[in-house]
């Protein structure tokens, strides 16, 4: 899509939390397409002033001056609350209102949409996606919920017909998106404060898959039983792709061997082999992924030595498996994982890719709600780990009850009850002394987490540097 689109250009939107990843990517893509945009957010930030270097009016606080007379439309994001003095303006002046799912779906339809689903894996698969078309000459459109350091940020505005966005399935938000490629990489039990259960969760997969365009691809990861159980309710005019591991997948990966902790594998396509591929992210669970990226490639059109020219490149996002430093022959990564599976998954990967003397996971607990629904899960993901040093519980969107239910101390009691070591330690700073004091040459140590337990590793790291 070349140029401004006639829909959007010149209309007149207003972010209200414009800061965050996915807001400022919206932004973004309006802006290329024309628009006009302006916003506000709490803080200055780089984010903010990247913005304001391509056009956009940022402010910084939130008041109700903000709100202009003639604005089209105005974009909440998630955190922004009834009592936002912009967002109470902008109701009383009978505005457009659009929460950050309903803009991204309005805007996927000027695009041909591909959209990644799934409770594991969206944004490095998305971030794959975008950099496998980019690097083939497409030059998509995209919005990734993290940074992706070969494409320069989370968001990126092509002028090629293809826009990719993560499709999050809290809120039932995924259900503004209408993409012609839908990805369905897993389905497990999450964001039990929202959904009552997995068959809540499988629902709202197949309210979502039903909800794409008319004849659109559903890549559908056909190892997951859950994921089929959403490919069994769809409609007759859906196109199933199904990618897996072994098996008789539409997109097969077969012959997988560990070559310096990295997977090499045959990629077959209804039997027949299409290439000996290698990938350059560790993890078993990221060559399902790269599967999950070869069938999309596909849909696209993609010629297909230009898919396998270009899988390869793709090193990963902000935060999954980012090896921070190695200082002292001791090995600091930090990692986003904060689901049971996806900790095993890390875990996993980290000990194949770097074979450590011991392993140290850092691992702060993301929602007390989430803690407690899966705490017996949570307990058995850290057995792969030698030591688990455990803070508070990173609060978001709980109610005080869930808080009062569990706490930090008894996640680490339930690990030692797998016969695996583990630590309460609250604040980051005695964290960082805990490790001054213990860690050793040979080891390696991977914070843990979507809350802000990066800082600890930043600041262990300054430590190493000053006395190394």
């Amino acid at each position: 899509m070349a140029g401004t689109n006639p829909s959007i250009s010149n209309k007149k939107y207003h972010f209200i939390g414009a800061g965050g990843i996915g807001m400022s990517g919206l932004a973004k893509v309006l802006l290329k397409n024309g628009a006009v945009v302006s916003g506000s957010d709490m803080e200055e930030t780089a984010v903010t002033e990247n913005l304001r270097s391509l056009g956009a009016d940022i402010k910084i606080g939130h008041t109700a001056s903000n709100i202009k007379p003639d604005l089209d439309a105005v974009v909440i994001s998630a955190a922004i609350r009834l009592s936002n003095p912009e967002l109470t303006m902008a109701l009383d002046r009978g505005c457009n209102i659009y929460k950050y799912a309903q803009m991204l779906g309005m805007l996927m339809d000027q695009y041909q949409g591909i959209a990644i689903a799934g409770t594991h894996g969206k944004s490095t698969t998305s971030g794959w996606l975008a950099s496998t078309l980019q690097n083939a000459g497409q030059d998509p459109s995209f919005i990734v919920g993290a940074d992706i350091p070969q494409l320069a940020g989370s968001t990126g505005v092509g002028s090629g017909p293809n826009f990719i966005a993560e499709a999050c399935e809290y809120d039932r938000s995924f259900l503004n998106l209408h993409p012609d490629i839908a990805v369905i990489l897993n389905i497990e039990p999450d964001h039990l404060d929202y959904y009552t259960g997995i068959d809540d969760i499988i629902d709202a997969f197949t309210d979502f898959a039903n909800g794409t365009k008319q004849n659109a691809a559903i890549i559908a990861n056909g190892s997951d039983n859950n994921t089929m159980e959403v490919i069994k309710g769809l409609t007759p005019d859906k196109n199933v792709i199904t990618f897996g591991i072994d098996g008789d997948y539409d997109y097969s990966a077969q012959n997988l061997e560990l070559v310096d902790g990295l997977y090499h594998f045959d990629v077959f396509n209804k039997g027949n082999l299409l290439k000996r591929t290698s990938i350059s992210l560790p993890g078993k669970h990221n060559v399902l992924n790269a599967m999950a990226v070869i069938a999309a490639c596909s849909c696209t059109r993609l010629e297909k030595n230009r898919i396998f020219e270009n899988l390869n490149i793709f090193t990963g996002i902000d935060r999954r498996i980012m090896l921070k430093d190695t200082i002292g022959n001791i090995t600091i990564l930090d990692d986003y994982a904060h689901h049971p599976t996806e900790i095993r998954a890390s875990l996993s990967a980290i000990r194949q890719l770097y074979q450590p003397k011991r392993l140290w996971c850092v691992f702060q607990p993301h929602q007390y709600s989430r803690t407690r629904f899966l705490l017996d899960d949570f307990a058995q993901s850290f057995t792969l780990a030698d030591i688990t040093i455990v803070p508070h519980i990173y609060f978001v969107r709980d109610s005080q009850q869930a808080k009062n239910q569990i706490n930090a101390q008894v996640l680490v009691d339930r690990i030692k009850k797998q016969r695996s070591e583990a630590i309460f330690i609250d604040d980051f700073g005695d964290i960082c002394q805990y490790l001054k004091e213990n860690a050793k040459p040979g080891d390696l140590i991977v914070t843990m987490g979507a809350g802000d337990i990066w800082k600890v590793a930043d600041e262990y790291i300054h430590w190493l540097r000053e006395h190394s």
